[in-house]
């Protein structure tokens, strides 16, 4: 799950812009917990994209 959709209880702010002390925390420990939760979405579907292709090229040159 990505962070950047989260909201604040405590300054009902998205978490990701930091705006208060709680919300510093959180995404502190968010990025902490997990380093791949700043990806986006569409950031891993390019990745998968580039995934097929590369795996679609190299099935091409052994055949």
């Amino acid at each position: 799950m990505t962070y950047d959709r989260l909201v604040c209880a405590n300054c009902a702010a998205p978490v990701n812009e930091g705006r208060c002390p709680v919300c510093r925390a959180n995404r502190e420990r968010l990025q902490q917990e997990n380093p791949f939760a700043a990806l986006t979405p569409m950031t891993l579907i390019a990745l998968l994209v580039v995934l097929i292709a590369a795996v679609a090229l190299l099935a091409h040159q052994t055949a």
